[in-house]
């Protein structure tokens, strides 16, 4: 198994309940319990789920009605029902809800081990095609950057260039430019691309778990080792591991990690024994690594081992000429996303947003495009529609300069989304267009949890 996986078991009997997470947490899977579908449901709410196993015959909510409940919710869940009541109709039914597979109780550990790893390599499957289509759609399957600045174009070809080879890059550039799109297009271009690509953001992890969410850990290795854990090199093994924002790294981390990549093998904090690792090393920065070696804050030779390519991305305002393609090319995502018919952004509109600093760039300007095609209710993007902070647009009277952040139109969103929907997250992450864990981050962030 190439990374840890939750798996929820409800089922009424403590015994099956016990046996199935025995087995499948010596297999390497995060397994929670629950005694009945009510308790199962609640536990749904809570946290995320690859899989479920769901016993049919139980008190109270039964395991049909559990099931539908499920993949009402969340129907990329997984889930293996399982029952010592087995007839055709009950596997039937099951299934045409959208149970996975049907297994009769009793059965082996091995049997359970087998169908759980079948069902899981479905969704990672299912899962993979889905992101496929979704780049395909969004123009990153074939195409890396939209516009025309030379700028950008020598990027691209950069990029064809250096894909093929296993050479480390480093890519600079402010946040917002698409560091990550870039990392993720020459994740592609190599012979690594039917593997994983594994991001790291070093910014938002905590310095006291970093080795451990890097190396991984084995349990009781630290207070609150429950159990062992893979790190990030495991997980990337065989493919491309991304450091996005490798400036944020301290001095004692960038040492080890120095190591790592010189040995190209690791050891799980609490453990001796050393594991060979074979990744593809990409790293991001919008800091200035070479006034940081000068500072001190970052090592030289961990500098010249990751920038054996590098890659500059402009920053938006230095390439005005391609803001008009990304805001119809935007406007165009988010109107099939979002169902809706706009037909252009208005001359007044498209103006401002040219002459905008962008100072969040690309994913500023993709997030301000999207909340205009969400707001406005006629065919055609106007001044007032684009309620940002910083654009200034007045139009007739209609809208003031003193315009709300995209972030306070995007709690206020969301909010009226849930109360539409009575709280029902999977619904509301629907019609935002977005997805559950997405909607939760979103929901964390603006302490709406």
């Amino acid at each position: 198994m190439s990374r840890q996986l939750n798996i929820l078991v409800v089922d009424d009997q403590e015994s099956m309940r016990d046996s199935c997470q025995q087995t499948l947490c010596r297999s390497g899977y995060q397994v929670d319990t629950a005694e009945d579908g009510k308790k199962g449901l609640e536990r749904l709410k809570e946290k995320s789920y690859e899989l479920v196993i769901l016993d049919l015959k139980m008190p109270g909510l039964n395991g049909l009605e559990v099931l539908k409940k499920i993949k009402e919710d969340d129907p990329e869940v997984v889930v293996i029902v399982i029952t010592g009541h087995a007839t055709i109709e009950s596997a039937v039914d099951a299934m045409k809800n959208g149970a996975f597979d049907f297994i009769p109780k009793p059965f082996t550990p091995e049997s359970l081990r087998l169908i759980v790893k079948r069902a899981l390599t479905t969704r990672e499957l299912t899962l993979e095609n889905v992101l496929l289509r979704n780049e395909l759609k969004t123009g990153l399957g074939s195409q890396i950057v939209i516009g025309s600045d030379e700028s950008m174009k020598d990027v691209e070809q950069l990029v064809k260039k250096v894909g093929p080879t296993d050479a480390t890059v480093l890519i600079t550039g402010e946040s917002g430019t698409g560091k990550e799109v870039i990392a993720r297009a020459i994740h592609r271009y190599s012979s690594r691309s039917d593997k994983p690509f594994v991001a790291v953001d070093c910014g938002s992890l905590v310095e006291s778990l970093f080795e451990s969410e890097l190396f991984g850990h084995v349990k009781g290795s630290f207070t609150g080792a429950t159990e062992t854990k893979y790190g990030r090199f495991e997980l990337a093994n065989g493919g491309t591991l991304f450091f996005d924002e490798i400036g944020n790294v301290k001095l004692s981390i960038q040492t080890k990690l120095l190591r790592v990549l010189q040995e190209r093998e690791i050891t799980k904090v609490g453990s001796s024994q050393i594991v060979k690792v074979d990744v593809r090393i990409i790293a991001a920065t919008n800091k200035d690594l070479a006034e940081a070696v000068k500072a001190g804050t970052f090592r030289e030779d961990l500098f010249y081992r990751l920038s054996v390519v590098p890659i500059t991305l402009p920053p938006l305002r230095e390439r005005r000429s391609d803001i008009p393609l990304l805001a119809d090319y935007f406007m165009e995502k988010y109107n099939k996303k979002r169902g809706k018919v706009i037909k252009a952004i208005s001359k007044e509109a498209m103006d401002a947003i040219v002459k905008y600093d962008w100072p969040g760039n690309v994913r500023e300007l993709e997030n301000a495009i999207e909340r205009a095609v969400v707001l406005t209710e006629d065919d055609v993007i106007k001044p007032s529609d684009l309620l940002y902070y910083g654009l200034n647009i007045e139009s007739a009277g209609s809208y003031s300069g003193g315009a709300k952040s995209l972030a306070d139109m995007e709690k206020k969103h969301i909010a009226k989304m849930l109360e539409k929907f009575d709280g029902h997250r999977a619904k509301t992450a629907e019609a935002l267009g977005i997805d559950r864990k997405t909607l939760r981050m979103k929901l964390k962030g603006y302490g709406m949890e």
